[in-house]
């Protein structure tokens, strides 16, 4: 059961980035370089409504 909840986690934030116009392989390897020293306070920037390349 565990398996099928975190697979149905990953593909909705690969369909929530297709249809925010992102590239999911490169908003998915951003975040997860980033989540480790993110801010709780900040989390919400890892969304793929308000994610913004590093560096950008």
């Amino acid at each position: 059961m565990k398996a099928a909840e975190r697979a149905a986690a990953i593909m909705s934030l690969i369909e929530s980035a297709k249809l925010n116009g992102l590239e999911p392989q490169a908003y998915l390897t951003d975040v997860l370089r980033r989540l480790p020293t993110q801010l709780n306070s900040r989390i919400h920037e890892l969304l793929p409504t308000h994610w913004k390349p590093q560096g950008a």
